[in-house]
């Protein structure tokens, strides 16, 4: 035994402890992160939780009713992270859906850590009182479509897509939040709602009159999973083992993908950073158990090639970990450069003053990315 580990003994100091004394973080850290009650929220809270007791950092979780007012903030440098989704992260990148419009564009996001745990899928989930079987069976059904989140209701139509259904199969039902659509379920003025497996308000409906199901994802079918992942091409095939009506289960067969992703703007400080992905990743054993699902932020659950770029601050902290290979470097530069391709093709067209600015944008931002030798998406 060292004379370092033969101290801690004597003073009865844990790792963790010792660990939390070398993060350096400022007394008062702002997330902005889902609306109150879905995992996201729970997660960051019991992160808090975590960080509040090892370090005395206090952490305001700021909800947000959708993917713009989680972002906003972020973007004005009103918070220091965003604890979001894919339509935070991916799609900000990607400057689509209210993302497009002309006070916003693509944005530098950068990604310090997300949850990959696998344990739960992100679906649609339908009141159980309608005996439906499958995706197909939302025909002529209330389905919820939240006002200002892109992410969720481009999967709620690739959940559609994969029954074979679009938005025009079904009645649309418009809701500011996504906290008032999964009431709006349980209280029957929608039949179909997008959220985690393990989102309280998806515990709330199980828990209600009209109950809870998850139509599955069969992994055979894959028309209906490539016509799924056309619309969303960020959704795997999973099965989760944690959420509503799951929990002591053999699992419900669907699909998922990182949720949440913990994001900062490219412009944050890499200090600042670096000691954010060190608290999460060091602090873990503190905060893990203490909201479903939360596991998945576990340093080896990380996908370090993913769709969005790292930050220089995590990557910092990763490379001291031992956990950051060439490979990964190299597909980061990858998705830098494309967001770089992204901004230079915004720039010209708001230069252009275009009439019709959805289209031009549109036609611009893939052609950029087709010039660039990028994937087109969206």
């Amino acid at each position: 035994m060292n004379y370092f580990t033969t101290t801690l003994a004597v003073l009865g100091l844990s790792t963790t402890m010792v660990a939390a004394q070398e993060i350096e973080l400022p007394k008062q850290l702002s997330w902005t992160a889902y609306d109150t009650g879905s995992a996201g929220y729970n997660q960051a809270v019991a992160i808090g939780a975590a960080l509040q007791d090892a370090t005395g950092v206090n952490l305001r979780v700021l909800p947000g009713k959708n993917d713009v007012s989680r972002t906003e903030p972020l973007r004005q440098g009103r918070v220091e992270f965003s604890a979001t989704g894919v339509g935070g992260s991916f799609m900000a990148q990607e400057g689509v859906f209210d993302f497009g419009a002309e006070n916003w564009g693509p944005q530098p996001i950068r990604v310090l850590m997300a949850n990959n745990g696998g344990a739960i899928n992100l679906a649609v989930g339908v009141a159980g009182d309608l005996g439906i079987k499958t995706y197909a069976d939302l025909k002529g059904k209330r389905v919820a479509y939240i006002v200002g989140a892109p992410a969720l209701n481009v999967n709620t139509e690739a959940y559609m897509a994969y029954g074979g259904l679009t938005w025009d199969d079904v009645e649309r039902v418009e809701f500011g939040g996504f906290g008032a659509s999964w009431t709006g379920l349980i209280e029957g003025q929608v039949d179909a709602a997008f959220a985690s497996t393990n989102s309280g308000k998806a515990y709330e409906a199980e828990a209600g009159p009209r109950g809870l199901f998850w139509p599955p994802i069969d992994p055979a079918d894959t028309e209906g999973f490539a016509r799924m992942q056309e619309i969303a091409p960020f959704f795997t095939i999973n099965k989760a083992s944690v959420g509503a009506t799951i929990d002591g289960t053999d699992g419900y067969q669907g699909a998922g993908y990182a949720y949440p992703v913990l994001t900062a703007m490219a412009a944050a400080d890499e200090g600042l950073v670096y000691n954010m992905t060190k608290a999460m990743v060091e602090l873990f054993p503190k905060y893990d158990g203490n909201s479903p699902g939360i596991g998945g932020w576990a340093l080896d659950k990380q996908n370090m090639e993913w769709v969005v770029p790292y930050h220089e601050g995590a990557i910092r902290y990763f490379k001291e970990a031992g956990v950051w290979s060439d490979k990964a470097q190299a597909h980061n530069d990858q998705l830098i450069a494309r967001q770089e391709a992204l901004a230079a093709a915004w720039e010209e067209t708001k230069a252009a003053s275009p009439a019709d600015w959805e289209a031009a944008w549109s036609d611009a931002r893939r052609k950029a990315l087709k010039d660039g030798g990028f994937s087109v998406v969206f």
